[in-house]
């Protein structure tokens, strides 16, 4: 049963196996290497390369690590920024006492 992906996802995953592949191939790390790193066989190695749909997200997480990325994940999904929020939990300015006149 294949999954049916969007192409915006297929592009994107796509984008992110070419990534990947050029990070390896920077660091001159041959496919049999890396993968033997990763602690997968050098076919899902490719997959995670070509993008496809079906690699697993753990796969990702360790070839991040391994090529010192991992911290980039937390840009995914990251909280996002409120100026509101951010007023909320700001300290309030003491006011001056009025004088008496």
């Amino acid at each position: 049963m294949e999954t049916m992906i969007s192409d915006n996802v297929h592009t994107n995953l796509s984008r992110l196996g070419s990534r990947l592949r050029a990070e390896r191939l920077m660091r001159n790390e041959p496919q049999a290497r890396f993968a033997t790193r990763l602690g997968v066989s050098v076919p899902t190695l490719r997959r995670l390369e070509q993008g496809d749909a079906s690699a697993q997200i753990g796969h990702w997480l360790m070839a991040l690590e391994l090529l010192g990325r991992l911290p980039d994940v937390d840009a995914l999904l990251a909280p996002r920024y409120s100026l509101f929020d951010a007023a909320a939990e700001a300290p309030r300015a003491r006011q001056r006492a009025r004088r008496r006149t």
